[in-house]
């Protein structure tokens, strides 16, 4: 079942879409900023290689246990 918006204004249409396009910008820009850093991309092959060759934690074996009480 598709979800329906009706009833909104010109200026709320409006709003919607250019906050949209504002936060899709800024993303690409800041994607473009993080991409441009060679200390950034050297943090990636890192992390990668970390991965292949199972230098990993899981976030589940560095959380307590959630039956355990928290003091």
């Amino acid at each position: 079942m598709e979800i329906k918006v009706k009833d909104l204004t010109v200026g709320e249409l409006k709003s919607l879409i250019s906050d949209t396009i504002k936060e899709s910008l800024e993303d690409l820009v800041e994607d473009i900023v993080a991409l441009s850093s060679d200390e950034y991309l050297r943090s990636i092959e890192e992390a990668r290689t970390d991965y292949k060759e199972g230098r990993i934690k899981y976030l589940d074996s560095t959380l307590p246990d959630k039956n355990s009480k928290l003091q």
